[in-house]
């Protein structure tokens, strides 16, 4: 899942940015409204945290220009205002949800991935299962086997999106766009070592391999 923050506090977003990523996301941070908008406009993104308060080109003003434009992105609108009229305006330029600040980044997680669900009309799963591998979303844990795999953020946020497509080819494009931020390189071999390092975890010590590579495509999780 890849996520736009546009907030103009570096503190904050720094709060923001590294805990999303902490938790799988790929993150793009602009700390300017036009610049935030601008990333919406040529990048598919599954959410946009959005910062009312923002220099030169306000949230309200880009989130109305987001809609003007027919980009259907939920958003999530932070603010230091707490009054229902603020609530208000903020839902009625388009926004979806609105959180106040300050706030638990455990709060802004939860409103996150609520919008995603909501935006493509799923029931969050809380386990991913494919035969016996299975991955656990609210523990963080994978096993397999009954075996417990150790596997760091984004090899979790691989797998997760490798066991939402079970039998079907997710190509190098959707990792990248799903798991990196807009300042990758998409010449490097990041994908090659990730899936690597993933297989190595996955499928090593076991008889059956899961993941699989379909050469000219991209890779696909064998259905067990």
């Amino acid at each position: 899942m890849r996520v736009l923050v546009i907030e103009d506090d570096p503190k904050i977003a720094s709060f923001v940015v590294n805990g999303l990523k902490q938790n799988g996301f790929a993150v793009d941070h602009a700390p300017e409204g036009a610049k935030g908008l601008a990333l919406a406009g040529v990048v598919e993104f599954d959410a946009v945290v959005l910062d009312i308060m923002l220099p030169k080109m306000d949230g309200l003003t880009v989130l109305r220009e987001l809609r003007q434009k027919k980009i259907l992105t939920p958003v999530l609108i932070l603010s230091a205002k707490a009054t229902v009229d603020d609530r208000v305006k903020g839902l009625q330029a388009g926004g979806d949800d609105y959180l106040t600040k300050p706030f638990a980044f455990s709060e802004l997680l939860a409103r996150v991935q609520a919008l995603i669900r909501r935006a493509t009309h799923t029931t969050e799963p809380t386990k991913l299962v494919q035969g016996e591998l299975t991955l656990d979303l609210l523990a963080h844990k994978v096993t397999r086997g009954g075996q417990e795999i150790e596997l760091q953020a984004r090899e979790f946020a691989l797998l997760e999106l490798l066991l939402r497509h079970p039998g079907r080819v997710v190509t190098k494009t959707m990792i990248l766009e799903h798991l990196w931020d807009f300042s990758f390189d998409p010449q490097t071999n990041v994908v090659d070592v990730l899936v690597h390092r993933l297989r190595t975890k996955v499928d090593k010590d076991f008889p059956v391999k899961l993941i699989q590579t379909i050469r000219g495509a991209g890779y696909v999780l064998k259905p067990a």
